[in-house]
């Protein structure tokens, strides 16, 4: 393992100390002015914290921020503003990121580490046998999907799997590919991530979601 996964290996080590005063106010602004210069820069950082959930802007990816007719000039929270910055990160995963580093050593590092690396900037393989990702070209990569498609004995063999965070517009084109492909196997994160919840809450306390209620709350 290369040195800078070791070193973060052993930074996850836990630390006891005195609890913090706050968990919020000035403490959280300076933590999410600094994640955001450090992942997007000063100037880029700053210019998208000031668009997060405003009039003419976007909304924030960490939640369902409530919309109102008169916005702040800060209209999201600490974590919104991380979730904002991993988004904008200047940071990339190229071809050199994984010829230095094998698959054995990317499954040993952590969730934190690894998304700390960046966006993948190409198409990247496993090819048979292989220790390390390699890139692939856009048409050659293409190519094997294709080609894995028309092998199928039927269209029920596959699964089209969509992410929270992909748009409306790119959501309906693919569930469009799907369809002319003749699948309707469209699960979405939705259904992917909380069908644990909902099956194993079920068997553990009689409810598959939440067990406030309105009148509760």
């Amino acid at each position: 393992m290369s040195e800078s996964v070791s070193h973060r290996a052993s930074e996850a080590t836990p630390m006891v100390g005195a609890p913090l005063d706050s968990a919020t106010g000035w403490r959280a602004v300076k933590m999410s002015v600094k994640r955001l210069v450090d992942t997007a820069g000063a100037v880029d950082g700053l210019k998208t914290m000031a668009k997060i959930n405003q009039v003419g802007g976007f909304d924030c990816p960490g939640c369902a921020w409530p919309e109102r007719p008169h916005r702040k000039r800060a209209e999201f929270c600490e974590s919104g503003a991380k979730a904002v910055a991993d988004e904008t990160t200047s940071q990339r995963a190229d071809s050199e990121f994984f010829a230095n580093h094998s698959l054995a050593e990317l499954a040993a590092a952590d969730d934190y580490w690894l998304g700390g690396q960046g966006r993948l900037v190409q198409p990247m393989i496993r090819r048979p046998d292989s220790t390390h990702f390699e890139p692939i070209g856009y048409t050659d990569a293409y190519d094997l999907i294709a080609g894995a498609l028309k092998s199928l004995k039927s269209p029920n063999e596959t699964v089209f799997y969509t992410s929270g965070r992909t748009s409306n517009e790119a959501a309906f084109c693919y569930q469009l590919l799907a369809r002319a492909l003749g699948t309707n196997n469209l699960p979405d994160c939705s259904n992917m991530c909380h069908e644990p919840t909902s099956v194993t809450m079920a068997a553990t306390i009689g409810v598959g979601k939440s067990t406030i209620t309105f009148d509760d709350f």
